[in-house]
């Protein structure tokens, strides 16, 4: 038999073949260099017994149907309408790439593993002689933990994303699977398997994504022998006839620290591995986005007004949402036609460009280039380059075009490029607002080809991929875009448990969070402008409301409150976000430490109503047991009269050591809920 090892930060994979498809000997926490691999595969051999084949077949990096693998096969396909058994001889190996082939088939598959940063990615090509189609081909296969209780993943939906799902290993298969053609507000393709009694921040975890936006499945799978094994590919809906095939990379976590040690390695590689930054030297720019103050009413006077008063409370990017161009006066009409509209820029965009430049700021602008309204000019001249079926239902009065048509995207960069080429543009907020009518992997490389060609020709325009909110989020798209959108809620309730459960992948940089209206739009809930203003504050902090409707308390609070984002944005765009455990479920809370961990700020979220009336300790965590901090809690003049005894906390800074910190915690003082404590702390 022989072994590899691959080893990132915190981890080990070991492989083995005896001569076929490798398998995941092991894969854990990091093993000692001197490690004699081949002990491993002593310990690993498994014994049969009556009611079993005579010989199990591995569950290697692609199980095999032909080599009587009775789970789900890591490669489903056919050529000429038979189905292909293939069994798989490994025939080279060149550093971490493995490959196989069946000679007899004319099939080859080739797994690619890389180190990137804390994570292992991980991919499989697919090449074969002739034409074959393909119904499933799994990313490199991994084994489930043997001590795993529950499957951690996501549902969610437009305004309620990143809800974190909780599934017990049992026999048979745990699939989620999202069709939709992008990688869905519905099944984001992350999924967390921790051993028994893990939580936050203690424990070990394993934890993989998919970084793929057209759509994935995942099979967790357990086996009448107890084995267990974890696929990700494409989804199933997406079957192509070629004769090569890729899976996306599939990236991989393991911890000993909890959540947190997976969570911080998908944020520390989506944040400097995958993104490429525009300006990697200019700080997170405060955001404005006009959309919940103006909708398709755009004025250039009002929008010059509202453009005065944002800046006035700390804005340095103004973005012009939907409605500048074609006829578009509500979502029924004029997507494609990509030309400012003279009715309400009778000089075009260029006058606001202007004044928001002399007060300051850069400026942005919306697109959702991927769709079309059948009532637009481009609709009208080219029905074919429309996806799907003509008796299609719409979504959002819309319908998609077939970006997979080199012609389509030809049409779509020189439209978007005469806008970036005329205007100074400093940003894109490129919009998603409905599902694929057929999954298709070719439109999602058409869209990664677009927006490929137009960060190429316009690198310092940054860009934001948006999809409905949350419905696009993913290590693929963040390839080519620098910010998410993460909901379309304002709602600072619903943003303080999507954000949350969203850190379990996204790291504070790439992070949209907006305050929203006095009275949200998308919930009628009215939240203090405080509560709005701390939740934004958590990640790449914005505005969305008309600024003209605060009061001047409002917005003295959300000036000093912005005021604090930007004195503390240059060491939080590189801080991990630490989810803390809590004693109460009424609170949410997380932990932002700076790379050196030196300092670090907890934000402490009462969500609702607490079972019992006075606050529970909070364990912070990640810090050094021997070292003291000095610890303030910074918004204590927003403490309610009702808080009525004086405590240290309130008096001003305290010191405390980490131990102390970690093992008993921090007792708060009472609040209401929807509010936030704010608590900064310093190493001595």
């Amino acid at each position: 038999m022989q072994t590899w090892r691959i080893d990132a930060p915190g981890q080990t994979l070991v492989l083995a073949s005896d001569g076929g498809v490798p398998s995941a000997l092991y894969w854990g926490a990091a093993l000692p260099g001197g490690q004699d691999l081949t002990e491993i595969g002593l310990i690993a051999a498994r014994d049969v017994t009556g009611g079993m084949i005579d010989r199990l077949p591995d569950v290697s990096l692609c199980p095999e149907a032909g080599q009587s693998f009775q789970g789900q096969a890591g490669l489903v396909a056919y050529r000429d309408g038979q189905p292909l058994y293939p069994r798989f001889a490994l025939v080279g190996v060149d550093g971490s790439q493995f490959v196989c082939r069946d000679a007899a088939l004319g099939l080859s598959i080739t797994f690619d593993f890389a180190v990137e940063g804390d994570v292992i990615a991980a991919s499989t090509t697919l090449e074969a002689d002739s034409e074959i189609t393909v119904h499933h081909l799994a990313a490199p296969v991994m084994p489930g933990p043997q001590y795993g209780a529950d499957i951690l993943d996501f549902s969610g939906r437009w305004i309620g994303e990143f809800q974190l799902e909780r599934a017990p290993w049992r026999a048979g298969v745990h699939m989620r699977e999202a069709r939709g053609g992008r990688s869905g507000h519905e099944h984001p393709p992350i999924a967390y398997f921790p051993e028994s009694g893990a939580q936050n921040t203690s424990g070990a975890v394993f934890a993989m994504h998919y970084g793929w936006s057209g759509g994935h499945v995942m099979y967790a799978e357990e086996l009448s022998d107890g084995r267990r094994q974890i696929q990700w590919g494409h989804a199933t809906g997406t079957r192509v006839s070629g004769r090569v095939f890729e899976t996306a990379k599939l990236y991989l976590a393991v911890s000993e620290m909890g959540l947190n040690g997976c969570a911080t390695a998908f944020q520390r590689h989506l944040r400097d591995q995958v993104v490429t930054w525009p300006h990697p030297d200019r700080p997170r720019p405060v955001h404005y986005n006009c959309w919940e103050a103006v909708y398709f009413d755009h004025g250039v006077e009002v929008l010059k007004d509202i453009a005065d008063q944002a800046v006035k409370l700390g804005a340095e990017r103004f973005v012009l949402d939907d409605g500048w161009f074609g006829k578009r006066d509500d979502d029924t009409s004029s997507l494609g036609d990509w030309d400012v509209d003279p009715r309400k820029w009778p000089d075009g965009l260029t006058p606001i460009i202007e004044h928001v430049k002399s007060l300051g700021m850069v400026f942005g602008l919306w697109f959702e280039p991927e769709m079309v309204n059948m009532d637009s000019d481009l609709a009208r001249a080219h029905p074919e380059w429309i996806l799907g079926p003509v008796d299609q239902v719409e979504g959002r009065q819309q319908r998609v075009l077939d970006v997979a048509n080199p012609e389509v995207r030809d049409h779509l960069y020189r439209k978007i490029a005469a806008i970036l080429a005329s205007h100074d543009i400093d940003y894109i907020k490129w919009d998603h607002n409905r599902l694929l009518p057929v999954a298709s992997v070719a439109q999602t490389s058409g869209v990664y080809a677009l927006l490929g060609r137009l960060r190429r020709d316009f690198p310092n325009v940054e860009v934001e991929s948006c999809a409905s909110g949350g419905g696009r989020i993913d290590a693929g798209i963040l390839e080519h875009t620098q910010r998410i959108w993460l909901s379309d809620s304002n709602d600072a309730q619903e943003r303080l448990r999507i954000q949350h459960d969203a850190a379990l992948m996204l790291p504070m940089t790439i992070t949209g969070s907006h305050v929203g209206p006095r009275q949200c739009h998308t919930s009628g809930r009215v939240h203090d402008i405080r509560f709005r203003s701390w939740v934004a504050a958590q990640r790449h902090m914005g505005f969305e409301m008309d600024p003209r409707e605060l009061t001047e308390e409002e917005a003295v609070v959300l000036s000093q409150v912005t005021a604090w984002w930007k004195g503390n944005r240059n060491w939080r765009q590189t801080a991990d976000i630490l989810r803390l455990d809590t004693a109460d479920s009424s609170v949410i809370a997380e932990q932002q430490l700076s790379q050196d961990k030196k300092r670090f700020v907890v934000f402490v979220g009462k969500a609702s109503t607490g079972t019992q009336i006075m606050p529970r300790p909070l364990r912070l965590t990640g810090l050094e047991p021997g070292a003291t901090y000095e610890i303030e809690l910074i918004n204590r003049d927003e403490a309610h009269h009702l808080s009525r005894r004086e405590t240290p906390l309130k008096d001003g800074p305290v010191t405390l050591s980490g131990q102390l910190l970690m093992q008993h915690g921090l007792i708060l003082p009472w609040s209401f809920p929807d509010r936030m404590w704010v608590i900064e702390g310093k190493k001595k």
